[in-house]
């Protein structure tokens, strides 16, 4: 009797709807070609096969993109999202502080005071 394996993450497999392609796939191509084919057969005329070839591609490249790439399980445009959020719109470098409870009876109190002053004057 012939013995199939099975793996045991089921959470990266997805299911195939039509020609072997997911339900995003088959949207995103779906957009591409809806876009891209009357772009083609519109500009054919006025820059030629080749030219209109090139724009075609340019139009449904990115619709390809969205469908196919996917880095760690998160599909492309999640995946920008967090490049962009970490890249511009957080803060780079956050170095961690803590505060310490026993400074008062050291007397370290004002050297931190001082450096927590001093950073704050490069920031500005």
């Amino acid at each position: 009797m012939p013995y199939v394996n099975v793996p045991n993450d089921l959470s990266k497999i997805k299911t195939k709807i039509a020609f072997n392609l997911t339900k995003r796939q088959l949207i995103c191509f779906g957009i591409g070609a809806a876009i891209g084919i009357p772009t083609y057969l519109l500009t054919r005329g006025a820059i030629g096969n080749t030219g209109a070839l090139f724009v075609m591609l340019g139009i449904m490249l990115p619709a390809f993109l969205m469908a196919m790439y996917e880095k760690d399980g998160l599909p492309f445009e999640k995946v920008l999202r967090n490049m962009i959020n970490t890249r511009f719109l957080r803060p780079g470098i956050r170095p961690y502080r803590t505060q310490n409870i026993y400074a008062p009876f050291t007397g370290k109190e004002e050297s931190i005071e001082r450096s927590q002053n001093k950073t704050k004057h490069k920031k500005k």
